[in-house]
């Protein structure tokens, strides 16, 4: 008996436990690029951590221990998502915008 490889296409939507809409996030994946938009409103920029390890791209959210209105608050977030295989990997790019929107696109292999 011999095994089978499992495989799986990539999520048009993905977790991600800080947005809105009950956490799911659409994943733009056209011909042309790839495009995800996610809710980082409580970290700066060096609290973010956007890495490609194959066809997995991780990130990491993290701030140490803050007080605010309601008390002290520490967050964390570590994530895994497959990428399609059809993202050039090489071409993957992170940007925050001003109002705590991460936006990762990359583009198609040729």
């Amino acid at each position: 008996m011999s095994a089978i490889e499992v495989t799986a296409d990539a999520a048009s939507t993905w977790d991600w436990p800080l947005q809105h809409n009950d956490g799911v996030v659409k994943v733009h994946n056209t011909k042309e690029k790839f495009e995800v938009g996610l809710d980082v409103q409580f970290f700066t920029p060096k609290e973010i951590e956007v890495k490609v390890s194959g066809q997995e791209l991780l990130i990491h959210c993290r701030h140490e221990t803050r007080s605010d209105n309601h008390g002290t608050v520490a967050r964390e977030i570590n994530r895994a998502y497959k990428l399609p295989d059809d993202v050039d990997v090489s071409t993957v790019k992170s940007h925050l915008a001003t109002r705590g929107v991460l936006t990762i696109t990359a583009s198609k292999k040729a």
